[in-house]
């Protein structure tokens, strides 16, 4: 029996996860980290990727992006593993496959999920105990979308300028909604919702999907997360 049909829908956004082989770690040091990086920005320049949010961890990464067509995710992802796993075997003098099997991804409903996924993305390393405040972690977007620094590699999303008029508007109601409690269910949601590879959105956008991809999806849960503040 072939492997399911990864669900895709271009101009949407999407969240993506890639894990080291049996949990293994993936970046050794910050070099390892900054030439991830760069490859990232290769391969996604090349196939015209918008990438919204990121984050590297020991042993995984989460990504969260918008493709213009079907072909081009798989394809960025296939030049960047070429490029960085050969160069990470070549430095710590290894062999063999570096990442556990597919990448795993969902689709985004814009509307009321984007940029709570994009707050769960970020928030990792604040999760797993890796840094004591929200700019305690540089290996992530996180700085970009506080306007710590500037980003090449993340392109907003329309969903984060509608945080405000100014980036510091954006800056100071993005800060404030990351400072807020997160229910434990809705970040359980968006855990299952990527390990299944289905929709984080309504059942309205669920259906909607279903009948643009001509796919049997699974109904999204009832209402929506919380929206963050908008700037006054």
């Amino acid at each position: 029996m072939g492997r399911p049909l990864r669900l895709l829908a271009p101009g949407l956004p999407h969240h993506l996860i890639q894990r080291g082989h049996n949990q293994q770690v993936v970046f050794v040091d910050d070099l390892d980290r900054q030439r991830f990086l760069d490859d990232l920005q290769v391969a996604f320049r090349e196939y015209r990727i918008a990438l919204h949010a990121y984050v590297l961890m020991g042993n995984h990464i989460h990504l969260v992006l918008t493709p213009p067509d079907e072909p081009s995710l798989s394809r960025a992802m296939q030049s960047l593993g070429r490029r960085y796993v050969g160069w990470f075997n070549q430095r710590h003098h290894r062999r063999g496959t570096l990442w556990e099997g597919r990448f795993k991804t969902c689709v985004i409903d814009t509307e009321g999920y984007f940029l709570a996924c994009q707050r769960y993305v970020e928030l990792n390393p604040h999760r797993a105990g890796l840094a004591s405040d929200l700019l305690g972690y540089h290996w992530s977007s996180l700085a970009h979308h506080l306007g710590a620094r500037q980003d090449p590699l993340v392109t907003d999303h329309p969903a984060f300028w509608l945080l405000g008029n100014t980036p510091f508007e954006r800056e100071v109601a993005y800060r404030r909604w990351l400072e807020e409690s997160v229910e434990e269910s809705r970040e359980r949601f968006i855990r299952e919702t990527l390990a299944k590879g289905g929709v984080l959105g309504g059942e309205a956008f669920v259906l909607a999907l279903a009948q643009r991809t001509q796919r049997q999806l699974v109904p999204g849960r009832r209402g929506r997360p919380k929206k963050p503040p908008m700037a006054e």
